[in-house]
């Protein structure tokens, strides 16, 4: 299995960036923005490589969905094998690519089926030094929230990119299906605050004093699929909003089973603001509805 990459290299010699996005097929943003990036550096004075990625994950557009036909989600099958299913042998050459790297951004969104809060974030890496260049990463990438999580979590890009020692964050911005047109453009100055953050482009970054970051090394955070499982099968109904502070036992919403009209409501697990949403209403039990992030919300606008 061979990515299409395309590959923009600078005059001078520097580092090598990979930039990656379609991880999944439904999060379309990222693959407009990332396209409009290679545009966008063919006439840049660079120093050093960027290698961009528009849709890792074709097979998966090609479809519509999150996943290709195998049903595996590439986000949890890294590193993947070159024997493998389809999604095996994508997530074999995506780690090919990542370990070719000397740092990585991979952008996101939440696709079809959830909501999210505009957020860069990475792994609590136990090298501090690997550690240090990725919260300047995620925080030159101007988004309002900048989250670091749990290193433990595996089969994803940055696991591959943790093993392997290069420097990693990801975006997630939106989603619920449709097109945001301020989401490319959000993920398109971000890559190039960080280009410039990294040394690949002239220029600075103005810190964003607004931004919030929080920390959160317990396990399975940053795992967002499973926070507030549903307690059954139905149609989830939301009574909160992105960005909403609520406190514990406080409700989320309600899962309806439309034809019995039961109703079970799903409280909020701890005190904190609303980062995450299930936008697709239909439900099974088990399903992540929503994630809560305890501390302050993060300002709701951005910086120009």
């Amino acid at each position: 299995m061979t990515l299409h990459q395309i590959v923009v290299g600078g005059r001078r010699p520097g580092p090598r960036l990979l930039i990656t996005a379609g991880v999944h097929g439904d999060e379309f943003e990222p693959m407009v923005a990332v396209r409009e990036l290679a545009e966008e550096l063919r006439g840049a004075e660079l120093r050093g490589t960027v290698v961009l990625v528009p849709v890792v994950n074709e097979p998966a557009l090609a479809v519509g969905r999150r996943t290709a036909d195998d049903g595996l989600d590439l986000a949890r099958t890294c590193p993947g094998s070159e024997a493998g299913s389809t999604t095996e042998r994508i997530a074999a050459a995506l780690s090919q690519a990542i370990g070719a790297a000397d740092y990585y951004v991979d952008l996101h969104t939440g696709g079809a089926a959830l909501r999210l809060l505009p957020l860069a974030g990475y792994m609590l890496h136990h090298d501090p030094a690997i550690l240090d260049v990725q919260r300047a990463m995620a925080a030159a990438f101007n988004l309002p929230f900048v989250w670091g999580t749990t290193p433990q979590l595996e089969g994803r890009s940055l696991s591959v990119a943790r093993d392997a020692g290069v420097p990693a964050i990801y975006a997630e911005h939106g989603g619920g299906g449709g097109f945001d047109r301020a989401v490319v453009d959000d993920y398109r100055q971000g890559c190039l605050n960080v280009m410039r953050r990294l040394g690949l482009l002239e220029g600075s970054v103005a810190p964003n004093p607004a931004q919030q970051r929080i920390e959160d090394a317990r396990p399975e955070s940053g795992h967002l699929q499973v926070r507030h499982p549903a307690p059954a099968d139905g149609l989830f109904l939301p009574s909160v909003a992105l960005g909403q502070v609520v406190r514990e036992g406080e409700p989320l919403g309600a899962v309806l089973h439309v034809s019995s009209g039961r109703r079970v409501n799903v409280c909020a697990e701890c005190t904190g603001f609303v980062a995450m949403l299930r936008a697709a209403p239909r439900v099974e039990q088990g399903m992540g509805l929503a994630v809560v992030i305890e501390g302050s919300p993060p300002p709701t606008q951005r910086p120009s």
